[in-house]
């Protein structure tokens, strides 16, 4: 099916603008003069490069929606989901959060910090979309997480079961597949093609009502949020709320460029503030799930952060650009070629790292095994680094087989009287952490100070914790009787003394 042609673009003002535009500003004179204005031919060249930008009409979605609408689904899920004991359940794509550290970020449909975990049936909704006449569908990962029947629903109002190909939680795809044929199909656009200010629009079944449109403008391209490096989100302004969790995000040419994940919002619901996930991740996503089912990502072991002014001043750096090395992880491909905390990551394979959320999301794009050049800042001076990626997902294995040989909640109990385990990536975006520990138990000196399951621990005597073994390190290492505990509870942070011999 062949995309909508950019005729849907309507031009508000004169034939000479519309020359002056496509041809740019730096022919402005040339463009006036064959558009029959020789009278501008002689005006300065400065004079005419802060000629108005022409303005256009809005693109006709109604186009868009009729051809498209109906390769867009309804998703609905039954199954089984952890929650807190407090009942905090957060069911289905139409909840709305109570809790405060629920409203940072949510995901459509998910419970923010959990306390003490329960396992209840549950029932959700979301969208999707069909990439291919024999019913293959995209959609996200948390739309169909926990589900033990998963149904899709066309425009036509027919229904079918749908099976689960597999799903990646890194990037939030999921791959669905429908037992039918001949069915409508969207358009895969390039999403390096959108341009900041371009017009999109969204089709989803908001809070349940099926096939809702919405449009809007592209806000920033290449957002990294918080435990979501791996993905260059798309930020709109497209109105999105819960229940549009999957569905297409199309351009102006009836393109689908981005698939609808989450929101930033201090209430549940739509504020202006929508992302999106470029949809060559979920592409390559898809093809992966199809031929193995799941998805593989590249890692390179490196905490990185962003590079302000300051920082670049300190670190002889010509202008604030590119990803500092915060921490290397021991035994990772970082390690093994050479990087060192306080290094500057400049490029990855000749692509300059403007921000630091651009590292990530490059490396998560490439296959295990892949070798990489790094370029690096170190000391004022250039290096070139060669780097052979690992695989991530062999990493959080390994991690998780540690963890369970390990009796961490014992062992931390032991002195602090906290039963602790680390935070989950969507409980650390729940709260806008980047790492912490959650409280799952208290006793002792702990419980008497006020300590309780569903607190979060962030550091201790102002070293950040996200290990148990960082816990243990800081505890034998404070010199007195007592240790300062930062602990979060819903917004609020503060400091608990305990008194540890």
């Amino acid at each position: 099916m062949n995309s909508l042609p950019s005729a849907w673009l309507r031009p508000t003002v004169g034939a000479a603008a519309a020359a002056l535009l496509l041809t740019g500003a730096g022919f402005g004179v040339h463009a006036a003069v064959e558009a029959g204005r020789s009278d501008i031919a002689s005006a300065p060249a400065a004079a005419v490069a802060a000629a108005p930008v022409q303005t256009v009409g809005v693109p006709d979605f109604s186009q868009i929606t009729q051809r498209y609408g109906p390769a867009v689904v309804n998703i609905s899920v039954t199954g089984m989901r952890q929650v807190a004991n407090d009942g905090d359940e957060a069911d289905d794509d139409a909840a709305v959060p109570q809790d405060p550290m629920q409203e940072f970020f949510r995901r459509f449909g998910r419970g923010g910090m959990p306390g003490a975990q329960a396992q209840v049936p549950v029932r959700g909704q979301g969208s999707g979309f069909i990439v291919s006449p024999d019913g293959l569908i995209l959609t996200n990962a948390h739309v169909v997480s926990g589900a033990k029947e998963v149904t899709v629903k066309l425009t036509d109002r027919r229904e079918f079961h749908a099976k689960v190909l597999g799903s990646d939680k890194t990037t939030d795809i999921a791959v669905l597949k429908i037992d039918a044929r001949n069915l409508p199909t969207v358009v895969l656009g390039k999403p390096a093609d959108l341009k900041v200010g371009e017009w999109v629009l969204a089709i989803g079944s908001p809070f349940g009502f099926e096939n809702s449109v919405t449009a809007g403008v592209v806000s920033a391209k290449g957002r990294s949020l918080p435990d979501d490096g791996a993905v260059p989100f798309i930020q709109t302004d497209v109105a999105v709320n819960p229940g549009n969790s999957g569905g297409p995000l199309f351009n102006n040419r009836g393109e689908v460029v981005g698939i609808n994940s989450q929101i930033y919002s201090r209430s549940g619901g739509y504020q202006g503030l929508s992302f999106a996930i470029p949809v060559d991740v979920a592409q390559r996503v898809q093809r992966q799930i199809v031929a193995t089912g799941h998805a593989s990502h590249a890692m390179l072991g490196v905490t990185v952060q962003e590079i302000n002014q300051t920082l670049a001043d300190s670190f002889k750096l010509a202008k604030p650009e590119g990803a500092l090395v915060a921490n290397v992880q021991p035994g990772s491909p970082a390690a093994k070629a050479g990087l060192q905390s306080g290094d500057v990551i400049v490029a990855i394979d000749g692509k300059p790292v403007v921000a630091s959320g651009d590292l990530p999301a490059v490396v998560s794009m490439a296959e295990p095994g892949n070798k990489v050049t790094l370029d690096v800042r170190r000391d004022g001076k250039s290096l070139s680094l060669p780097v052979t990626l690992g695989d991530a997902n062999k990493l959080a294995r390994a991690e998780a087989e540690r963890n369970a040989a390990q009796p961490d909640k014992a062992a931390a109990k032991g002195r602090l009287g906290l039963a602790l385990r680390p935070l989950a990536p969507q409980e650390r975006q729940a709260i806008g952490a980047s790492q912490g520990l959650l409280i799952e138990g208290s006793a002792g000196a702990a419980a008497a100070a006020g300590l309780q399951a569903g607190d979060v621990l962030l550091a201790i005597n102002g070293r950040s914790v996200g290990s148990i073994e960082q816990v243990r390190e800081a505890v034998a290492k404070a010199d007195k009787q007592s240790v300062a505990l930062l602990v979060q509870r819903g917004a609020e942070k503060r400091y608990v003394p305990i008194r540890i011999g």
